[in-house]
């Protein structure tokens, strides 16, 4: 006769509704002003509902995500920055990059109450602001030939390194292109400086960004007060009037202002 067997008690923790419950993690949008838990009409990762977690005088914007990875697929992509544009909308936020994950909404309170006073100085920086961005190119077919037109002393050293019939040496190649690469930093620098140089005296402050490429002449984040955005894009055609048709101009925004934010966030 076989003994029965006694039935095992499963704890709360082993219920799969539970595990579920404890893999879920609290995905972050922005910091914003203001100490108030409430949703938001927004749309976020994986369809999730958007709400702020608040701890003192600021808040943090989130939704909650299965898991502590996030993959930065174009659905998630988008999702974040729509709800950085809803956020924008109404005040000027503290934009968090994409896939900044917490363990939970405690953990979330911690971060901000341990950071208000930075928090509140950055949020302050910036309220009542967006950030626009300018980027100048060389509009030319060949990079290294428009420089050697408008710049002799390269010529000259290209025709005396390479215009012989010899065939060029290796160090004689990388020669010219030293001074072909220094040539377009001195000019990157000059242009630069008269794109923000003209910003400055329309008091829009300004960010360099690195040059995503060699046709890149500058590349310019500026911080511009919501009302002053239209003087922003009048001195964007007075540095225009700057450049011959060898260059382009293009400009972008408004945007949360991730170029002014330098809060490093421990979750």
């Amino acid at each position: 006769m076989s003994t029965p067997r006694t039935p095992t008690m499963k704890s709360a923790e082993d219920h799969p509704l539970a595990r579920a419950a404890a893999r879920q993690k609290i995905y972050l949008y922005a910091i914003v002003a203001g100490g108030e838990d409430r949703p938001y009409p927004a749309t976020g990762i994986n369809q999730g509902k958007v709400y702020a977690i608040s701890a003192g005088r600021v808040a943090a914007v989130v939704s909650d995500v299965a898991g502590e990875n996030v993959r930065p697929e174009r659905a998630r992509l988008a999702a974040h920055h729509e709800v950085l544009k809803k956020v924008m909308a109404e005040t000027t936020p503290l934009p968090m990059s994409f896939g900044i994950v917490a363990d939970s909404s405690a953990a979330v309170r911690r971060m901000l109450a341990r950071n208000e006073e930075v928090l509140l100085d950055q949020l302050a920086h910036v309220a009542g602001k967006v950030e626009m961005g300018l980027r100048v190119t060389w509009d030319v077919a060949n990079i290294f030939e428009y420089f050697v037109n408008v710049h002799p002393e390269l010529r000259l050293e290209r025709d005396r390194l390479l215009g012989s019939n010899c065939q060029p040496t290796q160090e004689q190649k990388i020669e010219v292109g030293r001074m072909f690469d220094r040539l377009l930093n001195d000019d990157r620098e000059a242009l630069a400086d008269l794109a923000t140089g003209i910003f400055a005296s329309h008091e829009c402050e300004t960010k360099r960004l690195k040059c995503r490429n060699e046709r890149e002449v500058t590349n310019l984040a500026c911080l511009v007060k919501r009302e002053a955005v239209p003087k922003f894009e009048a001195a964007v055609f007075e540095i225009a009037k700057q450049f011959d048709n060898n260059f382009a101009l293009d400009y972008n925004g408004p945007w949360a202002p991730h170029n002014f934010v330098s809060v490093d966030l421990e979750l």
